[in-house]
């Protein structure tokens, strides 16, 4: 049976939504304070129907009678107080006042409906037992009864000749139910006896009946007990009186006792015996219910014989289970509950306003519960369970309250379906569009696509998730799903429906099976088809196993799908053979089921009874029905024997059947159990063939079976021990009876996944186990669910658990390395790709070609948050090999391929790309780093030197001719050499003063410097030495400044050298220093030799910021013979400034450099 489950996710336990509403508030639910009851009345009585409703005024209250409404006139009077006042009862064939009477009562709320009352006209008829006449001998018992249907009950009486019986004797008892008994009867107890039957209408005599006594002279000869009145089979209403009665025979006279057929003690309180062994049991109620047992024992012997009788109590309806009021917005879903109890069970129907719902495609009842969804203004109303059976009705209220709201969320979008298995489906959506940011929770519904009237369910989660695992489906099903958006004050309309198929799986179990025996030598096998919900997808193939109980060779038989039989010969007589049946579906074979045993019968030159064809029927959850046939053909039969026993379990005794028996009704099962039922018919020829068949029992609510509804889940679920890839759980199992088979499911789940392939279903019949090939340093959800005799438990309280870190799987990847300098390289990465991995720091090892033969490796390590590092003091022209590996707090990973840097040769001009060398090829780089010069360059570095001596003759003639020096308004630069030869911290000449610095630089003759291209180049004889294309990775600072410090750097701008590049330093006041790193790589060390090719120096330290890639997309090398673009400048400008600032990628700094050149006129004066 289908059961609505609300679910909670992560914490959510949202019943979606009570509003503090004012209105709502003050609102006082409608109820009966009065009802009316049945009442039994004579024509033309009066007679009040009383009905009083407490609720918010003005409460109104109308009468039906039949489910029509009564109009008030003169014969029905409305009561103040709302009860039904009839002056006068009415009872003829056009008109009766007889009939079910039921109150309406309502306000501004709603509408509710009382009970039912039946008003009954008091009536006798004529009897339909009278006593009959009788002939005993003296000393026997004599016993009349006559019955008559009466309303009420009618009071019987007996009279002897007209007269009434007197009762003062112990030999004369009368049983309420109209029995009279005579034990030891007299001579003058003969006579005519009648009864009389009295209620509140009429008296009503019995036809007589005469009792003749026979005097019997001689001795009475002994006599077994012999019942000749047993107890009957009787349906009592509640509170009422029940009368067993047990009347025996025999000499001597038997003692009777009673019993119960299920040893439960007899109710002293309420039973007491009646004259010599009558069981009356007064205020019958639900305990009294079962088979009594009533024994006649001759005294002094156990010479007995028993009689039973079961008695079935019926009990009007009483909920256990009562719906509640609940709040709903519009489009939203209320689900009403009802459970009710009763004998017979009691049918459950739904009221709105006192009225039938009326059901549709919105509102739908799925066995007692009342489910309305996409809820409209319209179901604001009270709604009412009615319960009722043959000895009543009850009911119970409960409010639907609609909240309107215009600011809804609009419908979630996109929603999408995967199948994950046979029984779980992954439901994804998006949010909606409007008011997306004020939902507070998904409803999930989901159904059944096949079929009519499918219960459907839903699931309730937050709103931190648009996905869901549906995982209680059914295999090989089309489900339909559907979201809902909730907000506090409504909810979105339904979203679109999508359908998806759950996978098949193999089946629960086997068919049932049926064999039988026609010779010695053969086994006729039968069974049935698998239904669909427990075949769980299309069966592919039966696989029939066989084999002798003293053998161990199976022999396997494949059978088609559509099979239902299948007979085994050349078998061996009087021999037991075990037989057992799998099937399959495409995803595979299902465990076999147990062997079942048949012994083939004996070879016999007499003809014996065929086997009888044998149908089995649960009637309940302990109780099987067997019926059989016998063929026409058989021989005589001379009686049944039949065996049973449990699956597992060894044989009951046989019991033995009369011939004319064909039916059977086994008892005192367990439920949920499969029974092995075994027959053969007896001859005087001996044994017939056997028939043996299987059947399992349903489940039941009862103290024998406390698994029959769903099981609870698994609880203490831990988690014992983990590493990196594995998770040890144990857990703990509901107690429940022994013998049941009992399997788990743990699912794995990865938080934040949104990939099916990533959750686990693991299956396991003990209560740990081992999840392995887990993700490090991942956090996983775990939850497990029980499997007991063909039931799942909920899913368990979800345990949650991160994985332990693991040393790296991969290298770091680009592994690159850059020679900067002679004798110093940069090497860079990136982290590896590991998810969720934290690293603490890398290893580099380099070494060069030697060392590296002999094993010497030099080792540095960097934080883990830096990605570069530089390798310091290597050798010039040594081949070196460097690689790197990452670590975290567990271990090291492993190393990445090793990268070769290669030397550097030639002369020690610096080149103006630094040398890369990593695992990708750079087309870019030269051979060797520099810049070729042919003869034809050297010549023109030669006319050039002349030349700048030249104008700095020129330059100082014209200085010592002004007669003192003028101060320049120019910026002051500094030189960074970019010749080895050029020692720019040599100190300066004593006549060169700080304030004439400008004077001291020579200008640069038109050779060098090509004014009228706008060329930002500075050339010396061996080609650029500066180019914004090519040198836009090197770090240039700017600053404006204003009157700058004097410096010990500025004082390098007195040596100017061709190929020197003119930088200019400018300080912003209050700016902080450069990094010692920084200024280095800028202007050399201030106290020692300058460090060659300033240009191509830059930062270098473990910033974590370098980046070779850009390097390498911002400074392609492509050729040396490559040419520059010309150099506009401002001819009336003395220096003309690089415009634009060379950009800083990978560093941020509040200063710059920029190239600056001297005007070829030597404006050096003041």
């Amino acid at each position: 049976m289908p059961h609505f489950k609300m679910k909670s996710c992560q914490g959510w336990h949202i019943f979606i939504l009570f509003f503090p509403l004012s209105g709502y508030l003050c609102f006082s639910e409608l109820s009966f304070i009065t009802e009316p009851s049945d009442v039994t009345v004579l024509p033309k009585d009066p007679v009040v129907l009383d009905c009083q409703a407490h609720g918010q005024p003005p409460v109104t209250i109308k009468w039906l009678r039949n489910g029509v409404k009564l109009t008030e006139n003169e014969h029905l009077k409305l009561l103040p107080n709302g009860s039904l006042f009839i002056p006068k009862i009415k009872h003829t064939k056009e008109n009766s006042d007889e009939g079910v009477y039921q109150c309406l009562s309502q306000n501004r709320y709603g509408a509710i409906l009382s009970q039912r009352s039946r008003l009954t006209i008091a009536s006798i008829s004529d009897f339909v037992l009278h006593p009959v006449p009788t002939v005993v001998p003296e000393g026997s018992i004599a016993r009349f009864s006559c019955s008559v249907t009466s309303s009420p009950p009618a009071t019987i009486t007996w009279e002897l000749n007209q007269s009434t019986l007197p009762l003062q004797t112990n030999r004369i008892t009368v049983l309420p139910n109209g029995v009279l008994q005579i034990h030891n009867v007299q001579i003058e107890d003969a006579g005519r006896y009648r009864c009389m039957a009295t209620n509140i209408g009429r008296r009503l005599h019995s036809e007589e009946a005469t009792l003749t006594v026979i005097k019997v002279a001689s001795p009475k000869p002994h006599q077994r007990p012999r019942i000749i009145a047993g107890p009957q089979n009787t349906t009592v209403s509640l509170h009422q009186t029940v009368v067993l009665e047990c009347v025996a025979t025999g000499n001597p006279s038997p003692v009777i006792s009673w019993s119960r057929a299920d040893s439960k003690p007899i109710d002293i309180y309420n039973a007491k015996v009646l004259g010599n062994g009558n069981l009356i049991i007064t205020d019958v109620s639900s305990k009294h219910g079962g088979v009594y047992l009533c024994r006649a024992t001759t005294p002094g012997t156990r010479n007995y014989t028993t009689a039973a009788a079961n008695i079935t109590v019926l009990v009007p309806p009483t909920i256990v289970e009562r719906p509640e009021s609940q709040t709903r917005p519009r489009a939203g879903t209320a689900r009403f509950m009802c459970q009710a109890e009763g004998v017979p069970q009691p049918r459950i129907s739904w009221l709105k306003n006192g009225e039938d719902v009326h059901l549709n495609g919105r509102i739908k009842m799925y066995n007692s519960k009342l489910v309305i969804t996409q809820i409209i203004p319209e179901d604001d109303a009270i709604y009412q369970c009615l319960a009722e059976n043959e000895q009543g009705s009850v009911l119970s209220l409960a409010r639907l309250i609609v909240v309107m709201s215009e600011d809804r969320p609009s419908t979630p979008r996109n929603i999408h379906a995967e199948t994950i298995s046979s029984s779980a489906i992954l439901l994804a959506w998006e949010r909606p569009l409007y008011n997306a940011d004020k939902v507070i929770a998904y409803s999930i519904h989901y159904m059944k696509a096949e079929g009519l009237n499918n219960e459907e369910y839903q699931v309730v989660i937050g709103n931190d998730t648009t996905s869901f695992i549906i995982d209680d489906l059914e295999p090989a099903r089309n489900y339909s799903f559907y979201v809902v958006a909730y907000m506090p004050m409504g909810a979105s309309r339904m979203s679109d429906q999508v359908s998806q198929h759950t996978l098949e799986d193999v089946p629960l179990r086997t068919p049932e099976l049926s064999l039988t025996s026609h010779s010695s030598t053969d086994i006729h096998v039968s069974w049935q088809q698998l239904p669909t919900k427990i075949s769980r997808g299309r069966v592919s193939a039966y696989r029939l196993s066989y084999r002798t109980a003293v053998d161990d060779t199976v022999i396997s038989v494949e059978l088609p799908n559509n099979s239902t039989e299948y007979l085994l010969e050349g078998l061996r007589p009087d021999t037991i053979y075990l037989l057992r049946m799998a099937a399959a579906t495409r995803v595979g074979w299902c465990e076999p089921s147990a062997w079942s045993s048949h012994r083939t019968p004996k070879i016999s030159n007499q003809k014996v009874p065929f086997a009888p064809v044998l149908h089995l029927e649960p009637l309940n959850c302990t109780s099987i029905s067997v019926r059989w046939q016998i063929s026409q053909d058989s021989v005589a039969v001379q009686g049944f024997r039949l065996c049973y026993h449990e699956e597992g379990q060894p044989e009951q005794p046989a019991v033995l059947l009369q011939p004319q028996a064909y039916s059977y009704t086994i008892s005192g099962l367990d439920p949920r159990r499969k029974y092995h039922v075994k027959m053969l018919a007896v001859s005087k020829a001996g044994d017939g063939y056997q028939t043996d068949q299987t059947v399992s029992t349903p489940g039941c609510v009862s103290t024998r079976d406390q698994m029959a509804l769903t099981p609870p889940p698994p609880h203490q679920v831990t988690v014992l021990t983990s590493n990196s890839s594995a998770v040890s759980l144990r857990w703990s199992h509901p107690a429940f009876p022994p013998g049941k088979t009992v399997s788990y499911t743990v699912r794995c789940t990865p938080l934040g996944t949104r990939h099916v392939s990533a959750i686990r279903y693991i299956q396991t019949t003990k209560q740990s186990m081992m999840v392995q090939n887990l993700t490090p340093s991942t956090r996983y959800e775990f939850v497990i669910r029980l499997h007991v005799d063909q039931m799942s438990s909920p899913w368990s309280s979800a345990v949650y658990h991160q994985t332990r870190p693991a040393a790296p799987n991969h290298p770091p990847a680009g592994v690159r390395v850059t020679l900067i300098e002679e004798d110093t390289a940069l090497i860079s990465w990136r982290e590896p790709s590991e998810p969720n991995e934290v690293i603490t720091h890398y290893t580099i090892l380099y070494a060069s070609q030697s060392a590296w033969m002999d094993g010497k490796w030099q080792r540095i390590q960097r934080e883990g948050i830096h990605t570069m590092a530089l390798l310091e003091k290597l050798e010039p022209g040594t081949i070196y090999l460097v690689k790197v590996c990452a670590s975290n707090s567990v271990g090291d990973g492993p190393f990445s391929d090793i990268v070769e840097l290669p030397p550097k040769r030639g002369h020690a001009h610096r080149s103006k790309n630094p040398r890369h060398s990593d695992s990708f090829p750079d087309a870019a780089v030269f051979s060797d780093g520099l810049y070729h010069i042919d003869q034809r360059s050297v010549t023109g570095i030669m006319v050039g030197v002349s030349i700048a001596l030249t104008c700095i003759a020129l330059c100082a003639l014209i200085l010592i001719s002004k007669g003192r020096p003028r101060k320049s308004s120019n910026p002051k630069v500094i030189a960074l050499g970019l010749s080895e030869g050029a020692h720019v911290g040599f100190p300066l000449p004593s006549d060169c003063h700080s304030e004439n610095i400008d004077a001291c630089i020579p200008m640069i003759s038109d050779r060098f410097l090509d004014a009228m291209g706008g060329t930002n180049i500075v050339r010396n004889s061996g080609g650029p030495v500066s180019s914004k294309a090519q040198n836009n990775r090197w770090l240039h600072f700017k600053r404006e400044i204003k009157n700058p410090p004097e410096s010990n750097v500025e004082m390098r701008a007195n040596l100017y050298e061709a190929g020197k590049t003119v930088l200019r330093y400018e300080d912003l006041p209050g700016s902080p220093p450069l990094p010692l790193s920084s200024r280095e790589i800028i202007f050399g060390p201030l106290h020692s030799e300058s460090s060659n090719n300033s240009e191509g120096s830059q930062e270098t330290g473990d910033s974590g910021n370098y980046s070779n890639e850009e390097s390498n997309e911002d400074n392609p090398t492509t050729s040396q013979n490559s040419r520059t673009e010309p150099l506009g400048s401002d001819k009336g400008n003395a220096v003309s400034e690089l415009q634009p600032p060379f950009k800083v990628k990978n560093e941020e700094m509040r200063g710059g450099f920029h190239h600056s050149t001297l005007d070829k006129s030597c404006n050096c004066s003041s």
